[in-house]
């Protein structure tokens, strides 16, 4: 067996030479690097003038605690309520370890091994800042953890999304002591077990010390990873819900003259503008939209693309503005100014402004997946030349009449998803944490929405390319590679199919389809 014990060997050292390699802390990073790291195809590293930082905050953290006795929150002092008791100094370091083990209180589903990469990479963000007083070697555990492939688990309920995203990111910290599970190779596995294994390639359990534990669960990490994620895949939706829209049109023998630059030129909203020239740079080569139409206008959902789609880049715009401030923040508490000498206990952990964001960002991802709907429900109604359904036989068989409903469906429950969680707040803590912003929720549910609009314009997708390969005629430009692309993988129906496969093919096909950075607007 020595020979493939080698080969695995050799494998896995191929693997990490192809893995991409990433500084934190230098500088913000881009979309495709968040991508790279909640994919896993990253190897991280830690800028050293941030490793400085980081060191100095902690020294000069030591000092003011050791020639001044007093309570310092969170250093020397207990938690949230229990604030005005004091720690002796032989118990901080298990102040610490008690805080950890005693918030990792998550409950419900484990969240995707892709926001918990992100949540580790985004705490080494904000201890960048150096303003947490940690050690540096609490940073390059979780650098290590990152780097040896080992996942935290963490699950969905748990924060209030106020003092910090407390008990999913004590499940992420936890394996920094030794404790907790995580996820090694596809496998939950204890931590324990899982540093056995890892051996040198792993990271080493240590205790922790005064301020840590607090610095590891004040943060915005588990909200900032959703959003993050849900912004890498919100990019995807707007170009495919553009691009499909245009391929609807062109399916439903639509008008080319709603696109027209002066149009948007009268009502300059950007994305509106943007939205415009992308399908009239589709459609444009597509000799079918420069026939002599019957019809004088098309329904809202061809027609008002732009605006509907131009608004949600809007939002989405102004979601990623939040996020790129926030992921390059210091979110934990209390800070440790070393520049002014001071410790200050304030709330920076607070996660409002991603709440609003997240709900705003849920709203805008939607209203794609709304209008989507709307376009196949003109595709399937007997319109324009095309028979019921889209399909050559209808009565018989009964097409994509069903694929519609469950469009709709996904339409509705995200309705309900849109639901704003900053509305809540509920007290807790014994009324010390009193107001909330409950972005947590928002967050997760957030990623509920996306994969629901990818469904959807999966559903849109079945639809146009079944259209047009009724019509029989040539499709030209991108919309023609789009079409025979999905052809190739999706044959046309030409009688009733077990579609729930179909449905997942084209979900999928979105997913994955590959994208050029230069063709992604925001």
């Amino acid at each position: 067996m020595p020979e493939n014990g080698g080969f695995c060997c050799n494998f896995k050292a191929e693997l990490k030479a192809m893995l991409e390699n990433i500084t934190l802390g230098a500088a913000p990073l881009s979309y495709h690097q968040y991508e790279q790291i909640a994919k896993g195809n990253a190897r991280l590293t830690l800028d050293p003038v941030a490793a400085e930082r980081i060191s100095c905050s902690r020294a000069f953290l030591e000092e003011r605690t050791k020639t001044r006795k007093t309570p310092v929150y969170g250093v020397n002092t207990g938690f949230g309520a229990l604030c005005n008791i004091v720690v002796g100094e032989e118990d901080l370091g298990k102040l610490q370890t008690n805080l950890v083990r005693s918030h990792a209180c998550g409950a419900g589903a484990e969240i995707d091994e892709r926001i918990v990469r992100l949540m580790m990479a985004l705490k080494v963000q904000s201890f960048a800042v150096g303003v947490s007083g940690i050690r540096l070697k609490v940073v390059e555990q979780i650098i290590a953890m990152y780097n040896s492939g080992a996942i935290p688990v963490i699950y969905e309920l748990g924060s209030l999304g106020a003092s910090g995203d407390l008990a999913p990111l004590a499940h992420l910290s936890l394996p920094l002591l030794g404790e907790g599970e995580v996820w090694l190779e596809g496998e939950k596995t204890s931590t324990q077990d899982a540093l056995s294994e890892l051996g040198e390639n792993g990271w080493k359990a240590m205790e922790l010390a005064s301020k840590e534990g607090l610095a590891l669960l004040n943060g915005t990490q588990f909200m900032s990873a959703h959003g993050i994620y849900a912004l890498i895949q919100a990019r995807r939706i707007d170009f495919f819900a553009d691009q499909l829209a245009a391929l609807s049109t062109l399916a439903y023998d639509g008008r080319i003259e709603p696109f027209t630059p002066g149009v948007h030129l009268t009502r300059p909203h950007i994305g509106q503008i943007l939205t415009a020239e992308r399908l009239l740079n589709w459609l444009e080569p597509c000799e079918a939209m420069h026939r002599e139409k019957e019809h004088v206008q098309d329904p809202y959902s061809f027609r008002c693309v732009p605006q509907v789609h131009g608004a949600s880049k809007g939002a989405i715009k102004h979601m990623m503005d939040v996020f790129e401030v926030e992921v390059n923040a210091a979110t934990d508490n209390p800070v440790v100014l070393s520049d002014e000498g001071r410790i200050i206990s304030a709330g920076n952990f607070h996660g409002q402004p991603l709440a609003l964001a997240l709900d705003y960002g849920a709203l805008a991802i939607h209203e794609y997946g709304s209008i989507s709907e709307r376009r196949t429900y003109q595709l399937i109604s007997g319109r324009r030349g095309l028979p019921p359904f889209l399909v050559k036989n209808p009565g018989i068989n009964s097409g994509l009449m069903i694929a519609q409903y469950t469009a709709a469906s996904m339409v509705s429950q995200n309705k309900q998803l849109c639901t704003p969680a900053s509305a809540d707040s509920i007290e807790s803590s014994n009324g010390q944490e009193d107001h909330v912003s409950m972005g947590a929720n928002a967050a997760t549910k957030l990623l509920k929405v996306v994969d629901n609009v990818y469904g959807i314009l999966g559903v849109e997708l079945l639809n146009a390319v079944q259209a047009l390969w009724i019509r029989g005629e040539a499709v030209e430009g991108e919309l023609g590679a789009l079409f025979n692309d999905f052809l190739a993988v999706s044959p046309a129906i030409e009688e009733d199919i077990y579609l729930h496969e179909r449905m997942e093919l084209a979900k999928n096909f979105l997913k994955t389809r590959m994208l050029e950075e230069r063709t992604i607007l925001l």
